[in-house]
């Protein structure tokens, strides 16, 4: 499988300090040349931002790749809910099958839907829609009964208006070699940053660190569910133990990570971002048990057996953060 060899092949050149060649740097300098032009179609109205009648926020990444944006999404979810609103998530699904606009609950088909609206659905207990046309995918969540719409991943779909830009970042990574895609990470340029009102750092260790906005965002491990749907478990009960960890999701050393970190010995298994696992990927035969994320977690449970884990993961923002936010909603009572 072709991404199999060239996601580690490009990661090497965006954050390894591998130089990209000549051909991937004339790749990214027409990717630019476009995303200017795309960019600035809106900014002098030549492509028209539709406006919807409710708050939206968008949270989204200048980078290609995973940073923490799901349980950010999630964590904004519950606040906003705890804060009287009534919140809907628009996303497109990458990585499903097919593209008709659907609804993604906590039982859909992950293949149909995608992987991470089914943690944000299980998660948020908030409507989820899932259709690349943010616009019309904004407008469901109205029709739904949502007084707010939080747009996933959509930092870049200008079409749809916005009224609050959240970026998240990974503070280690940044924004890798500084080169645009293919030659580097980015989607857009840095300077992009600037017009963003909030900026959540992943693997920072304090709130603000020399931009405007920009707060600490802590990823910490939750419970642990068996995938038969048994009760949750705190993390330290596997403690001492082996287990086969399985990631398919962008920074899989970060989940390795978190078991040692938790006192556990971790045989890893990293795969691709979405991998679209089979019943082979989880069985072992030695009866070690088998740890694996929430995203992956919902694309096995088909074929998933007894030694079968997924941990739950939170973000945590500071209050400062959320009080900001709220200042810019107009927080109702």
């Amino acid at each position: 499988m072709i991404r199999t060899w060239l996601e580690p092949w490009l990661l090497r050149r965006w954050y390894g300090g591998v130089a990209p060649g000549p051909l991937l740097r004339a790749l990214a300098a027409l990717f630019a040349w476009q995303v200017a032009r795309r960019a600035a179609a809106y900014r002098t109205g030549r492509r028209a931002v539709q406006r919807v009648d409710v708050p939206v926020l968008v949270i989204g990444n200048l980078v290609a790749g995973g940073s923490g944006k799901t349980p950010a999404v999630i964590a904004l979810s519950q606040h906003l809910q705890a804060r009287g609103w009534r919140p809907g998530v628009v996303t497109r699904g990458y990585g499903r099958r097919g593209s008709v606009p659907s609804w993604a609950a906590t039982d859909s088909d992950p293949q149909r839907v995608g992987d991470e609206p089914v943690v944000i659905a299980r998660r948020s207990g908030v409507p989820v829609r899932v259709d690349a046309d943010r616009v019309r995918g904004a407008r469901a969540l109205i029709a739904a009964g949502c007084d707010l719409v939080l747009a996933d991943d959509g930092l870049q779909h200008y079409r749809l208006g916005r009224d609050i830009e959240i970026e998240v970042i990974d503070a280690l990574r940044g924004y890798g070699n500084g080169w645009m895609l293919p030659a580097g990470p980015l989607r857009e340029p840095p300077a992009r940053a600037h017009a963003c009102d909030f900026h959540l750092l992943t693997g920072a260790d304090h709130d603000h660190t020399g931009k405007a906005g920009s707060f600490a965002m802590h990823i910490v491990p939750a419970l642990v569910t068996r995938l038969d749907g048994s009760e949750p478990r705190p993390l330290s009960e596997f403690r001492g133990q082996r287990v086969h960890a399985l990631a398919g999701i962008g920074r899989p050393e970060r989940f390795f990570a978190t078991l040692r970190a938790a006192g556990i010995a971790v045989l890893e298994h990293a795969f691709v971002d979405h991998h679209r696992f089979s019943a082979g990927d989880l069985h072992f035969g030695d009866g070690l048990a088998v740890l694996m994320t929430e995203k992956d977690a919902v694309k096995c449970q088909r074929f998933t057996t007894e030694s079968c884990f997924a941990l739950a993961i939170d973000a945590l923002l500071p209050e400062a953060f959320y009080d900001a936010l709220d200042q810019r909603l107009g927080m109702r009572q």
